[in-house]
């Protein structure tokens, strides 16, 4: 019974810190920044709240930028731009004149929900509800066009046609002084990169020194059809050579810290459960990063880029780009190094890593998440069978003599010390370990809880079918029978184990603890329930097998 209680500890303490950190998510202190946010951002009104203080106003290192302006000139007017829709088969964007921002972004493959089919998920957006916009510039020694200069275009709308690979969308900016400057987006099919470039044709008598830079702004907005109870991660991530991944919740924005200087490799992103956008500068170019937050709740982060001469009478171009799409592994290890990190999985990385490739071969077999969430948990478990051995062997034991412990309670009775006494001599007259059966158990609870965590952060879990009333793994069961069925195994689970030594407080809080876990697992997203309901009848299969096989040992 004490390795019983231990499992059942640990997974009831696993449950209450998902619901704590999901209650600190929804309701603790950042939210009242979202909501101020929210409330102060115009619904009608696409340009960013405080022009004078969104524009990144130092260059990374003096090396990198030496003589360039600390601020653009000329900023347009809020409100002058026109909307310019662009759509790929995948990406559909909304980008203004003015700036030519990614105002709102939608992502075509992904349904907002099963329900709403049709509504392709909104990633980016400028609303009161969702604001997350996808802002770039240009800082120099010479006017230049910075996110709110007003920009012109050819079409209002472009689309990626049947039998096009790619779609490329300029817009065109000119200065007084004789420099011009074409922004352009380009996409790909079946690709989530959108691949930015600033050509800068300069007509000028003087040389033109500038760099390019990137941002998001962003409000601590909820997540649209986000999952309660469930905690995930969203805010920022900064990647550089030296921190490979690092968190900077919004909160922490308004104290970041970039590092020391500049150096080549890494990015930037903005992150939420099954979704990410980053920018993604080149490889081989130096680049420098910043964060800040604005009055209200505005949020920023952003890359800058290494400077760049265009001498008079040439031209040159400055690039960059984004992934803005859903957390596919493979699609993010081919975007930039280090970025299917935001994959979260905390320190358990090096084993979750493992469980996701085999899940993902499972499924190249059977096509079903829901069944190769089953298959996965039964390899997984076939491994450690013969641990789950050990212990139930144990535990085997421990049954086995459970009869001796109820006549030393009903021997001595409240004598708690003379008890505890009889029962340490029981132990070694039976040559019978309690925590035997408990070490094994603790071996193996790395390797589950990577595999939950392989479950909650997998964007394939996401609206994905399993059977009959099941179809989204990703959200609760509907009708509960998930829940109510593993309160059910549980309860089954602990008739089958021993209870030596419980006193009868002990066994009413044991009785009532599946109760608790329905309570608690109610709204859990139905493909963890899946794992926990395979995970505990194999354990329960085991423990039977094992303690026929010993019955007599």
């Amino acid at each position: 019974m004490e390795n019983q209680r231990l499992i059942l500890f640990l997974l009831l303490s696993f449950t209450v810190l998902l619901l704590w950190q999901a209650w600190q998510q929804d309701y603790g202190p950042a939210q009242s920044v979202a909501k101020n946010a929210a409330n102060s951002t115009p619904t009608t009104t696409p340009s960013p709240p405080v022009a004078a203080k969104d524009v990144p106003v130092s260059a990374p290192s003096a090396a990198v930028a030496p003589q360039i302006a600390a601020a653009p000139k000329g900023v347009a007017a809020p409100g002058a731009g026109q909307r310019i829709k662009i759509e790929t088969d995948v990406l559909r964007f909304e980008i203004d004149t003015q700036g030519a921002n990614i105002q709102r972004g939608w992502l075509l493959k992904y349904p907002t929900s099963l329900e709403n089919k049709d509504d392709p998920y909104p990633l980016m957006g400028d609303t009161e509800a969702i604001f997350h916009v996808a802002q770039s510039g240009l800082l120099a020694n010479a006017p230049a066009p910075d996110h709110h200069a007003l920009y012109q275009t050819e079409q209002r709308e472009y689309k990626l046609q049947a039998g096009q690979d790619s779609l490329s969308v300029a817009f065109a900016w000119q200065s007084p002084a004789g420099v011009t400057v074409k922004k352009i987006y380009t996409m790909r099919r079946d690709s989530y990169i959108v691949q930015l470039d600033y050509q800068v044709m300069n007509s000028s008598p003087n040389d033109w020194r500038g760099r390019l830079y990137g941002q998001f702004q962003r409000t601590d907005y909820s997540e649209p059809g986000k999952t309660q109870f469930v905690y995930s991660y969203s805010g920022g991530v900064v990647s550089t050579p030296e921190k490979p991944y690092e968190k900077i919740a919004f909160s922490d924005m308004a104290k970041y810290q970039p590092p020391a200087g500049s150096g080549k490799g890494g990015w930037v992103a903005m992150l939420q459960h099954y979704f990410i956008a980053a920018w993604l500068p080149p490889k081989d170019q130096i680049h420098g990063v910043f964060a800040r937050t604005l009055e209200g709740g505005y949020h920023i982060l952003g890359i800058t880029g290494a400077e760049t001469l265009v001498p008079a009478g040439a031209q040159g171009t400055l690039t960059t780009s984004m992934y803005i799409g859903p957390k596919e592994q493979k699609r993010l290890a081919a975007a930039a190094e280090n970025l299917p990190l935001t994959v979260d999985y905390g320190w358990l990385t090096l084993v979750a890593d493992p469980i996701y490739l085999l899940m993902e071969f499972i499924y190249r077999w059977v096509g079903n998440w829901g069944w190769t969430i089953i298959l996965l948990t039964l390899t997984v478990k076939l491994a450690f069978y013969k641990l789950s051995e050990s212990a139930y062997r144990s535990m085997a034991k421990m049954k086995k003599i459970a009869p001796k412990f109820q006549a030393l309670r009903e021997r001595y009775g409240d004598d708690k010390q003379r008890y505890t006494q009889a029962i340490m001599e029981l132990y070694k007259k039976e040559k019978a370990n309690p925590m035997s059966g408990c070490w094994p158990h603790l071996i193996q609870v790395p390797v589950f809880i990577a595999l939950y965590w392989v479950l909650m952060e997998s964007v394939e879990m996401r609206q994905a079918p399993f059977i009959f009333w099941l179809q989204d793994l990703s959200v609760k069961d509907p009708f509960y029978v998930l829940p109510i069925a593993y309160g059910a195994i549980t309860f089954l689970q602990q008739k089958l184990n021993p209870s030596p030594g419980m006193d009868p407080i002990q066994q009413k809080v044991l009785m009532y603890m599946p109760l608790i876990f329905v309570a608690f697992m109610a709204f859990f997203p139905a493909g963890l329930m899946v794992y926990f309901i395979v995970n505990s009848v194999t354990s329960i299969a085991q423990q039977l097998y094992i303690y026929r096989k010993y019955a007599n040992a």
